[in-house]
């Protein structure tokens, strides 16, 4: 693939750092529900050499999901995986936790969809003027997305996502995108944007909620976290001199 922004490309980390702008704390450091990234400046900050990755970061590997199945865990950390690849820059989605972000955001009121309307009548033609227009809630969306989505792969690649090697996975991810067969419960495109979005909400997110681990997805683009002021850096064309600090005062 020659598009960075495309799934598995080795330049999306390399693209991340250049096209992500600075992100206030209030939605990198939100606690509750699954934060959205929302760019409000428009200078992007500048380059600065890859930082190696933290033993530490191997701690992901430990978690035990409270809401997928083992077979659907083995989806998300394969799909974030090459969604936001590990890469010469440092860790990726995998390493970094995201896998178990997302599983635990499956147990908070956003993902029963408790603060959407979900009342009919449903439109999907609509969606451009009204926005969701489903019924189901991202518990659903993930439930019902894992299973077709491996169910296409088997039956178009010969194996279950998560046994793909890396160049079939990024081939399935590109078609559950941009629209494949046999999603019956749901369009796969909306699969594919929850998955997408919350993988990117789990890398950039205060690692209190599970994700980020070690601060990666922050050092990776200069992110100074949860410090108290650093307004007066916004407008200079400088690398910010301290590192990351996380809510509970974790520092990277």
């Amino acid at each position: 693939m020659n598009d960075p922004k495309q799934p598995g490309n080795p330049a999306r980390r390399a693209f991340f750092r250049k096209s992500i702008p600075l992100i206030p704390v209030t939605a990198l450091a939100a606690t509750g529900g699954a934060a959205t990234l929302i760019a409000t400046d428009k200078h992007f900050l500048p380059e600065v050499p890859g930082p190696a990755v933290n033993t530490s970061l191997a701690k992901a590997a430990d978690y035990h999901p409270s809401y997928f199945s083992a077979d659907e865990y083995r989806f998300v950390q394969a799909a974030v995986a090459r969604l936001i690849p590990k890469d010469e820059l440092g860790a990726g989605a995998l390493e970094a936790g995201v896998p178990e972000f997302i599983d635990r955001q499956m147990n908070t009121p956003y993902a029963a969809g408790s603060n959407w309307y979900m009342q009919g009548p449903f439109d999907p033609s609509a969606r451009a003027e009204m926005g969701y227009q489903l019924k189901l809630n991202p518990r659903e969306i993930y439930r019902l997305g894992i299973a077709a989505a491996n169910q296409w792969c088997t039956k178009n690649l010969g194996k279950g996502f998560a046994d793909l090697a890396a160049a079939d996975q990024d081939k399935a991810l590109s078609a559950i995108e941009h629209g494949a067969d046999g999603f019956e419960n749901l369009p796969s495109p909306t699969f594919f944007a929850m998955l997408w979005g919350n993988t990117k909400e789990g890398f950039f997110s205060d690692p209190i909620h599970g994700g980020n681990k070690d601060m990666v997805g922050w050092k990776l683009i200069n992110f100074p976290g949860a410090r108290a002021d650093f307004m007066d850096w916004i407008e200079r064309d400088e690398i910010y001199p301290l590192p990351p600090v996380s809510i509970q005062g974790q520092r990277g």
